[in-house]
């Protein structure tokens, strides 16, 4: 065995590319560009593969976590692959590192501060698996990463993390789904040098958006990089063209957040300062010259490459802190190679359906499938890839953004796809199960394909002239949608909306305001964290702090229209998603009707969670004065817990007043029976069609089986609508409809404006038909009237 091999400790400048066995993808990559390239790489050191053999067969941990992973019966099973796996991490964190291998850690340590000339340096600590950062195996985010990390002994103890981290159960999970032998894989921790970042992003050699080789793609944010990885900051986004090194595209985000390092050594998240929000996170030399740095890396591998950079507070100087192989378009250009001509490119007329489904929300578009089965496996899911799956859900919302397209086993055009897919404006198809041959079943990773999302129609390969004649309709992209002038209405037309980054976008709509703010994505694309987990934590402020700053950022753009924000609905399962949720979320078989909406805010379990969701509603009125704010109360069973809960409220010192109106959705057959009681709690109510209409047909318009008897059109669900708003209004209440209906079905938005609605809520792509159709019947109306023609008496109709 050579010294090499046997040793604990490698320096960078000791390492190149083919040491992927010694010490990783990661930290090999690092040496390689050290000790072979020309390109700022913080200097540092890699404990190696034989380290953490070594350190497993002397703690005599080997056998214990192969009985424990033999254990596990079923991987599907969260609940005991997290049991399981918290065991194996409590035992390596919990044992003690061999005294020699912990010395040569310190020694090295030491021989850095030497080396920089620092006493105690800060050092980034990031854990290599050696089967990680492969080609055609790509690991990337299953292992830890620990910040500004000081001293010796800080540095073993972080080492030894990062060992207990190959056991978290996303690892491994996708090793088990990956076919990686457990005991094949070992872990090097990279300890380098900490770039003290005040920028930072990921670049590709490759465009991802369309695996275009011949561009170079940038994306900035301020700060530390991990909130480009957590999707909670949208970067500024830069393409530059490899033979000019000229930027060919610039779209600049503003940014109202950042993740900094404090004089601990610890993060801690900071608002961006206001007049950095909207500038460039990074001036157009230091693009350029990220963009010569990743030429050069791709030119030096032969391969598209992935990286991630930093641009230090101290020196202004950049840093490429990680590079590995990128393996989407990498594998679709080997397979290629192996053909004479590009099998993927195909005449449209020789276009082959690969499956079809329901028309969700429309638009064209092509793009590599990436398959995921379980939502433990987004984080692998890369900008600009075909989102392939059973079904989403609020936690998949990160990925979706990130999709160029979306397809669906399951669901239909009211389905969580589909809804938040048309307000993003990605194309989505949903159903194909019901169309004979699931998506997951007839297309795989990796596989080339053309989405007419307009016509349900998935095509095999890459359908050039199709995607041609459809460019025009795309050029407007993620420009401000343009203003349209309509004739004035009585019954009011507001928007859906979740993403707080999309308002800018959406603002110039002739909208009359946001009848609906689902407040949920603030949790799932922002937070992240479960709020009673983080009270127990003592950070109650980050759920004050970051709702504030989401429904802020809509309510300021949208002044002084009014802004209806509906409080947290997720089910318990939802819940369960959110870290630290396990401990606090019961496992319920039907939680459609389980534990959501009022039946949590005065629950004694729940209520300090919900006074927190108060707490920043009053800071955006209070604080910044941003009074268009209004409330909506959803999942109301019984007038006592419209009570209860609006006594919360009060007594947070939110009472109902002329410029501040509580709502309660409309979604459950009480409501409407008990209109009348409803009333005297609130100002007004928004029909939720989707629920009422399940709850009135007794059907989940979800299950494929039933799902045909599912429509909002059904007279009973008509009747019960007419008899709400006539209810609502003898109490001077308001009545609103934030449902699909309206999109979809135009005579349903007659039948409504017939009844007396007095606004519809609709998604951002059907605000300017339904203004025109609102018009429509409203004139048709007034003009029957005047003539003597047509149905005058509400009373003449079916419902």
């Amino acid at each position: 065995m050579s010294s090499r091999e046997n040793a604990n400790v490698l320096w960078f400048d000791e390492l190149h590319r083919e040491d992927v066995n010694l010490v990783g993808g990661k930290s090999s990559s690092l040496g390689e560009m050290t000790s072979a390239m020309d390109v700022p790489v913080p200097f540092g050191f890699a404990t190696t593969a034989r380290a953490y053999r070594y350190f497993m067969e002397q703690t005599g941990l080997n056998d214990q976590v192969n009985e424990l992973l033999e254990s596990i019966q079923d991987y599907e099973n969260s609940e005991e692959l997290h049991s399981v796996c918290e065991q194996i991490r409590n035992l390596i964190v919990n044992a003690t590192m061999p005294a020699d291998l912990a010395k040569d850690i310190e020694q090295a340590y030491a021989d850095l501060a030497k080396k920089v000339d620092q006493d105690a340096p800060f050092v980034a600590i990031r854990s290599s698996a050696t089967a990680e950062d492969l080609p055609n195996a790509s690991f990337a985010g299953q292992q830890e990463t620990y910040l500004n990390i000081k001293g010796g002994a800080d540095v073993v103890n972080r080492v030894q993390l990062c060992y207990s981290s190959l056991f978290t159960d996303r690892a491994t999970y996708y090793r088990h789904k990956q076919h990686f032998p457990h005991e094949k894989v070992a872990l090097s921790a990279a300890v380098q040098m900490m770039v003290f970042s005040k920028a930072s992003g990921i670049m590709f050699s490759v465009n991802v958006a369309d695996g275009d080789d011949s561009k170079i793609v940038i994306d900035a944010i301020y700060g530390l990089g991990e909130y480009v990885v957590l999707g909670k900051v949208t970067p500024d986004h830069f393409v530059i063209d490899k033979e000019t090194m000229k930027i060919v595209e610039k779209n600049i985000i503003k940014q109202p957040i950042q993740l900094v390092r404090v004089a601990d050594g610890g993060t801690v998240e900071e608002k961006v300062p206001e007049e950095l929000q909207g500038q460039p996170v990074l001036s157009d030399s230091q693009v350029i010259e990220l963009a010569g740095y990743a030429k050069a890396i791709e030119e030096h591998y032969g391969c598209y490459m992935d990286m991630e950079f930093a641009l230090d507070a101290n020196t202004d100087r950049l840093w490429i802190v990680q590079a590995r192989p990128e393996t989407v378009w990498s594998q679709r250009k080997a397979a290629d190679h192996a053909d004479e001509e590009d099998v993927d490119v195909v005449k449209e007329a020789d276009a082959e359906v690969a499956v079809r489904g329901l028309p969700a929300s429309p638009g064209l578009a092509s793009g590599v499938v990436h398959v995921i089965d379980n939502p433990k496996d987004i984080d692998q899911f890369k900008q600009g890839e075909v989102l392939v799956t059973v079904m989403t859900s609020p936690d998949w919302v990160p990925a979706m953004k990130k999709a160029t397209a979306i397809i669906t086993n399951d669901g239909g055009m009211t389905c969580h796809a589909a809804i938040v897919s048309r307000e993003m404006q990605i194309p989505c198809i949903v159903g194909t199960k019901s169309k004979n041959l699931a998506a997951t079943d007839a297309l795989k990773t990796g596989d080339v394909v053309t989405i007419d999302a307009k016509n349900g129609v998935v095509y095999h390969g890459k359908v050039a002239s199709m995607l041609k004649k459809a460019a025009s309709a795309q050029q407007e992209g993620n420009q401000m949608v343009a203003a349209e002038t309509f004739a004035p209405t009585a019954t009011r037309v507001m928007m859906n909306l979740g993403d707080p980054e999309l308002v800018e976008k959406y603002s110039s709509l002739s909208a009359d305001g946001i009848g609906l703010m689902r407040e949920e994505f603030l949790w799932t694309t922002y937070i992240h964290e479960h709020p009673l987990y983080l009270i127990e934590q003592g950070h109650p402020e980050k759920v004050v702090n970051m709702l504030a700053e989401g429904i802020a950022k809509v309510t300021r753009t949208m002044a002084p229209r009014p802004v209806v924000l509906r409080l947290s609905d997720f089910k318990s399962s939802e819940y369960r998603k959110l870290k630290g949720g396990d401990k606090y979320e019961p496992h319920e078989p039907a939680d459609l009707l389980g534990w959501r909406g009022a039946s949590r805010y005065y629950d004694p379990k729940y209520v300090d969670a919900f006074k927190l969701e108060l707490a920043a509603i009053k800071k955006v009125r209070n604080e910044f004065g941003l009074k268009n704010l209004n409330v909506m109360i959803p999942f109301v069973r019984t007038v006592d817990e419209a009570q209860k809960v609006t006594e919360i409220m009060q007594n947070e010192g939110l009472v109902r007043s002329a410029d501040f109106k509580v709502y309660m959705m409309a979604e459950i057959p009480s409501n409407i029976i008990l209109a009348d009681q409803f009333n005297q709690f609130i100002d007004g109510y928004s029909i939720g069609s989707n629920d009422l209409a399940m709850l009135i047909l007794g059907c989940d318009r979800n299950n494929d089986t039933v799902a045909r008897l599912f429509d909002e059109r059904n007279l009973a669900v008509k009747r019960a609508i007419h008899h709400l708003i006539e209810a609502a209004h003898k109490d001077g209440k308001t009545v609103s409809i934030c449902g699909q209906a309206p999109s979809e079905f135009p005579e349903f938005t007659n039948f409504l404006i017939q009844s007396g609605i007095d606004y519809v809520s609709v998604n951002p792509d059907m605000v300017k038909e339904t203004k025109r159709n609102v018009a429509h019947f409203e004139q048709r109306i007034m003009l029957d009237k005047a003539t003597g023609r047509g149905i005058q008496d509400p009373t003449d109709y079916d419902w």
